[in-house]
């Protein structure tokens, strides 16, 4: 049995049993030190996903709508001075669905409904819309150009996927926003199904068809909520549900972005569901569903950096990883309230004792000796 170089992680030259070809330049799974190293978000987090150049100004029309975690979108980027004209009030009077109710059209087919009923004026033959508090949104056409006058001047469509569960009219087969309100479900005829992978293909290439025929210069980039589902209408547990749900969306938005990609498409993927779910060890709140703030802030940044213009700075993208970071592993060894407690002084010293034994590995024979592997791999291509 051979011995092979395989390339170097996180400074330390890897060497496996040589029986395998792993392609020239393997991308490895983070360990619990690759977290802590320099270039984590590029390395690990970000690689392979990112815009080549930033092309988001503060004067770029964005609308931004999906499930609960685009508002997270909406507000960052407004908040940061970039024009989300679809957050708060400023699509006019406020009466496009995308506005009011952007962050509950929870899976494709209530997306493709917007872009449908907007651009092509087509409606459901029945009342499928309803607020948060079962209040029924009609096909109000003043509501309709409102959405419409939205996505014409959108040089930028952030749309996020939350469930892959859906409520639908039997009668019809077309599917509600949420669940049917409690005073009007008709167990004749309102039914419940998992939308499966080929469907969501089918209704995110819809929604890019749409968006390539009326606004064929603006770009679109999708992404996925790691808010999990509250509650399942499978008979199965909640945890193993979501973990289907969440892996339908994930799984048809690589394919779709992989037939999609190269083609001068203007498409992106940008990677929030798997930068919360792998990039931290407690991202969520007591209730096991919210993220906490530190992580959602550095989501955002994240895009800010890749995405924007002026943008982030790379220095504060990574002070906001190991910030982060830091208060990931204070939830961890303290329990949730670490986080209200930890002032910012303690805060300061433990980041300067990180960066302390950070520079004290780069120093190291072991991490210098990788790194001259690594190059001279680079070099000469084996």
């Amino acid at each position: 049995m051979t011995t092979t170089i395989e390339g170097v992680r996180d400074g330390a030259v890897i060497t496996t049993c040589g029986s395998f070809f792993r392609g020239p330049a393997p991308q490895w799974y983070p360990t619990d030190e690759s977290l802590q190293t320099p270039d984590v978000v590029g390395d690990y987090l970000a690689r392979g996903w990112m815009p080549k150049a930033a092309f988001v100004t503060k004067e770029t029309p964005i609308v931004a709508f999906g499930s609960c975690f685009a508002s997270n979108v909406s507000n960052y980027l407004a908040k940061r001075g970039y024009s989300v004209i679809s957050h708060g009030d400023s699509s006019g009077d406020g009466t496009a669905y995308v506005t009011k109710m952007g962050d509950g059209m929870v899976h494709t087919h209530a997306i493709l409904q917007q872009f449908r009923w907007a651009w092509k004026n087509e409606q459901p033959k029945v009342a499928l819309w309803h607020g948060y508090k079962a209040e029924r949104f009609g096909y109000d056409e003043e509501a309709r150009l409102a959405t419409k006058a939205l996505f014409d001047r959108a040089d930028l469509f952030i749309i996020t996927l939350g469930l892959s569960e859906v409520w639908y009219d039997e009668v019809t087969g077309e599917v509600f926003w949420r669940a049917p309100p409690r005073e009007v479900f008709d167990a004749s005829r309102h039914k419940f199904r998992l939308s499966r992978s080929d469907e969501t293909k089918r209704n995110l290439a819809e929604i890019w068809a749409l968006v390539r025929a009326f606004r064929p210069d603006a770009k679109v980039v999708l992404t996925i909520s790691p808010i999990p589902l509250a509650a399942t209408f499978r008979d199965v547990g909640c945890i193993s549900a979501n973990a289907v749900s969440k892996a339908i969306l994930r799984g048809a938005v690589d394919e779709f972005y992989e037939e999609t990609e190269g083609k001068g498409s203007n498409l992106f993927y940008f990677p929030s569901y798997d930068m919360v779910m792998y990039g931290f060890d407690n991202q969520w709140t007591a209730d096991r569903r919210h993220v906490y703030s530190h992580v959602l802030d550095f989501n955002m940044k994240v895009f800010e950096h890749y995405y924007c213009v002026p943008g982030l700075s790379k220095a504060r993208l990574d002070a906001s990883y190991r910030r982060a970071r830091l208060l990931d592993r204070s939830i961890g060894r303290d329990g949730h309230a670490a986080v209200a407690k930890m002032s910012p002084e303690l805060q300061a010293a433990q980041l300067a004792e990180r960066r302390r034994a950070v520079a004290r590995r780069k120093r190291s024979p072991k991490y210098l000796a990788a790194l001259l592997v690594n190059r001279i791999r680079r070099r000469f291509k084996f």
